[in-house]
């Protein structure tokens, strides 16, 4: 289960899961998120695309970082 708070993408901007909701028509989980800068948007994205890990500078480091509440 994917903690509620802040979370720190790799690129090091600031995002707040609010939660996880399921896509009606396909029922895969995605993460709803909102920007903690500029217009603070809310974005979605699949749950399983925000908790992988990605390769940067040859470095694995996970997409986004859990950074507390």
């Amino acid at each position: 289960m994917l903690k509620i708070g802040k979370y720190r993408h790799y690129k090091q901007k600031d995002y707040e899961v609010i939660g996880v909701a399921k896509d009606s028509e396909t029922f895969e989980e995605m993460v709803v998120y909102r920007k903690l800068y500029d217009d603070y948007d809310l974005r979605v994205r699949p749950l399983a695309e925000f908790i992988e890990n990605v390769e940067v500078d040859g470095k694995i480091m996970p997409r986004f970082t859990y950074i507390g509440e």
